[in-house]
């Protein structure tokens, strides 16, 4: 098992910290690239939430993301142990994927390259 990036561990409890989506980071994860901003876990959790609930297959699972869990960052205590990404794309070749921007859950530990801001990319 790798050890977390102390740094990128700094960044994300700021963002915890801060309430704030405002922190664009692109990181590689398992040879895969991810690009957006992050958000804190309660925030993430709770939009996360707002989309399974309006759909009509998914909606049973949108209280797993809402319930107060002890495993919640917060109750758990330490620092944080996940990026919660919103707005954001895997990139691949030129391309973002989903075009619209997604939620993606990524562990600290498995970040094997990060850097701050996001990329943009064109089909042109």
């Amino acid at each position: 098992m790798s050890s977390p990036d102390a740094l990128l561990v700094d960044v994300a409890t700021k963002v915890e910290s801060e309430q704030s989506n405002q922190m664009s980071l692109t990181v590689v994860t398992g040879g895969t690239v991810i690009t957006g901003r992050l958000a804190p876990e309660s925030v993430w959790k709770e939009r996360v939430s707002e989309v399974l609930t309006d759909s009509d297959r998914l909606g049973p699972f949108s209280g797993i993301f809402t319930a107060d869990r002890p495993q919640d960052r917060a109750e758990r205590g330490g620092p944080p142990t996940h990026l919660h990404f919103h707005v954001a794309r895997i990139l691949q070749g030129s391309i973002g994927i989903p075009e619209t921007g997604g939620m993606y859950r990524v562990a600290i530990e498995d970040v094997s390259a990060w850097t701050v801001g996001d990329f943009s990319y064109s089909d042109h």
